[in-house]
């Protein structure tokens, strides 16, 4: 994973609540999109590049879940979020 990801002209930002389907907190292109991943980056949040799914999240409004159909893409962007941070979701159990 890059440290600085280049300049966008898209960006999405989804919260999770480990309960129900993310939604769309943040969107916006140009500047605001640049805004978007400078806050991100305050905060610590990690960021991921994915063009093809950053512009179908685009499509949706502000407090909108996301679809069923990109469950799986963003889940595996939540679950390298979590390795990323040592962390777990709560009620989360390991097969043996």
């Amino acid at each position: 994973m890059k440290n600085e990801l280049p300049p966008t002209s898209l960006a999405v930002a989804l919260h999770y609540d480990g309960e129900s389907a993310p939604q769309v907190t943040a969107k916006g292109s140009g500047d605001l999109a640049e805004k978007i991943i400078a806050i991100a980056k305050k905060h610590n949040v990690p960021l991921q590049e994915n063009n093809e799914l950053v512009q179908l999240l685009s499509n949706l409004e502000l407090g909108e879940k996301i679809p069923e159909a990109l469950y799986l893409a963003v889940a595996q962007i939540i679950a390298f979020t979590y390795m990323l941070k040592d962390k777990q979701p709560d009620n989360f159990q390991k097969k043996n």
